[in-house]
């Protein structure tokens, strides 16, 4: 078995992973459950992109890409919980349709 093989069942594995974020992504039930999901998908795209680096033997190139994906991740994620916590301070309907208060 060579690195690459075991690097190529790494990300098949990897993918594999992220079908059950995916299903909490649809399902839900809140808007919470939704934004981690988000997070862990985006956490195993950058991890993915290191193991791609890893294949393709361009390894440094792809650290810069799976870094700046993740900030962006992170960015996201902390933008979505800051919009979802001022709402329920305010008392607004959330995005899961129920008021909070």
């Amino acid at each position: 078995m060579t690195f690459e093989s075991f690097a190529t069942g790494v990300g098949l594995a990897l993918l594999l992973l992220m079908i059950p974020a995916v299903v909490r992504l649809v399902k839900g039930p809140t808007a919470l459950d939704r934004i981690v999901a988000v997070n862990v998908i985006g956490t195993k795209t950058a991890v993915l992109l290191i193991v791609i680096g890893v294949v393709f033997r361009q390894v440094e190139m792809f650290v810069d890409f799976s870094l700046a994906y993740a900030l962006l991740n992170f960015t996201g994620s902390i933008a979505a919980a800051r919009y979802l916590h001022r709402a329920a301070q305010r008392g607004e309907e959330t995005p899961t349709g129920k008021e909070t208060n």
